[in-house]
């Protein structure tokens, strides 16, 4: 059985940084296969930051030269560096990995595991 853990979200005030971690428990395929997602409540969940078909790191245009996202093969770890958070960045934040290599990577329209989410919180 496949589980995501994810850590790291918090309170932060705009401008201030955050790092969130996934851990993925009974996952067999490539952290390639994995992404960060977010959602605010009464919208669609949409992808932050996850890998191309070339395994280069691709971002939502929203965070690009603010989120980084990477990975730890040793440690089997995924990991999204936030800085210069702003207020609008205030969402739950979802890992995600495709269930199978058909469905990698993962986007909001392949068939995925969840983590629970981990709530990040911006203030003005």
């Amino acid at each position: 059985q496949v589980q995501l853990v994810e850590s790291g979200g918090g309170s932060v005030q705009s401008g201030g940084s955050l790092r969130l971690s996934c851990e993925p428990r009974g996952y067999t395929y490539s952290s390639l296969c994995m992404a960060w997602f977010r959602q605010v409540p009464g919208k669609q969940r949409e992808e932050v930051a996850g890998w191309d078909s070339n395994g280069r790191a691709s971002y939502a245009d929203t965070v690009k030269g603010r989120f980084t996202i990477s990975r730890d093969d040793v440690k089997n770890m995924l990991y999204l560096e936030m800085n210069s958070l702003r207020p609008e960045d205030t969402a739950v934040y979802y890992c995600a990995a495709g269930v199978s290599s058909h469905h990698c990577p993962p986007t909001t329209r392949t068939q995925n595991h969840w983590g629970q989410g981990t709530q990040v919180t911006v203030s003005s």
